[in-house]
């Protein structure tokens, strides 16, 4: 079975924490070996952190995402500190900046001020940090090569930057992590883009429960039993079957067998991971045997840092 690394997920997330159990095991079986799951705000560390103790695959990421940081308490800072002190295997994550229509309702200046403290300290400490970037790749280029380079790494994760960009951010110790977001690319622009990416730094993720791939034909994804999303005909692809036991594309209405017969906000399941890789080795003109090697290995040599969960491949 391939090994693959999900290097930016949120099984956390309230949406499916109650059934992150089953989700792991069903990921594990898939062949999903670690699980990189970031915290957003000082409302759910707690929760990355208690995960990550009661699974080994699971390897914690405590950051402030930038929709969350008018939420943020006066002593933000100090608790950031006091977490990745106390679990010496946390990377730094979910960071970044964001000017979509989600990100301008937080004031940008203070995204910046936020952004800059955790990258810091992400330095400081010699630990990788997941960084979210939606419509500021210059300004995040600008501000990463006053702070950097990074040689413990730098992960932009659900990457749609540009190809041009990728040299530049490459230079300051960045890897590139790719989601079912990338679907959403024109193919065209997404290949020149990957294909622009040195091998060595090509990392899978699903960013779940967000992100559900874009697929032809359903009987691949992965669904959650308690996702409401869900149209009935599809629920029996859950948590106690796998994507070949049945074909939901027999029971949908003619031509709604690929991802259109699902609501946008149906969930993601971890095990889609398996979607990304198919997806991106075809773009790449891989074999998916490779891609998953090529990613695990890339993975696993960013997060195989001092005190990590993750072993070095040497």
């Amino acid at each position: 079975m391939m090994k693959l690394f999900d290097a930016h997920c949120h099984l956390q997330d309230p949406r499916i924490f109650k059934v992150a159990p089953q989700l792991i095991k069903t990921a594990l079986d898939t062949g999903v070996v670690h699980f990189a799951v970031n915290g957003i705000s000082e409302k759910d560390w707690h929760l990355v952190k208690e995960m990550s103790d009661d699974y080994p695959s699971i390897v914690p990421c405590f950051g402030l995402h930038p929709w969350f940081v008018a939420d943020r308490t006066d002593s933000w800072l100090y608790s950031l500190k006091d977490f990745l002190r106390a679990t010496p295997s946390a990377a730094v994550g979910e960071i970044g900046l964001d000017k979509s229509f989600q990100g301008r309702k937080t004031d940008f200046k203070d995204q910046v001020e936020i952004f800059r403290q955790q990258l810091e300290l992400a330095k400081e400490l010699k630990r990788p940090a997941s960084i979210h970037c939606v419509r500021a790749f210059g300004d995040l280029l600008q501000i990463m090569k006053a702070i950097g380079p990074f040689p413990a790494g730098v992960i932009l994760h659900s990457y749609l930057g540009s190809a041009e960009m990728v040299p530049e951010f490459t230079k300051l110790g960045a890897y590139f992590s790719f989601s079912g977001f990338l679907m959403s690319m024109k193919e065209n622009k997404a290949k020149k883009m990957l294909k622009a990416v040195p091998s060595e730094r090509i990392l899978l993720e699903t960013d779940a429960p967000d992100a559900l791939p874009k697929v032809h034909n359903l009987d691949t994804l992965f669904f959650i039993d308690t996702d409401p999303s869900v149209p009935e005909e599809l629920r029996v692809r859950g948590e106690n079957s796998t994507p070949s036991d049945v074909s939901p594309s027999e029971r949908l209405s003619p031509g709604a067998s690929d991802s259109s017969a699902v609501p946008k906000e149906t969930l993601n399941h971890p095990a889609n991971i398996l979607n990304i890789l198919t997806y991106v080795a075809s773009l790449l003109e891989l074999s998916e045997e490779e891609l998953a090697e090529l990613s695990y290995r890339n993975a696993v040599r960013l997060f195989s840092y001092a005190d990590s969960k993750v072993p070095s491949q040497g």
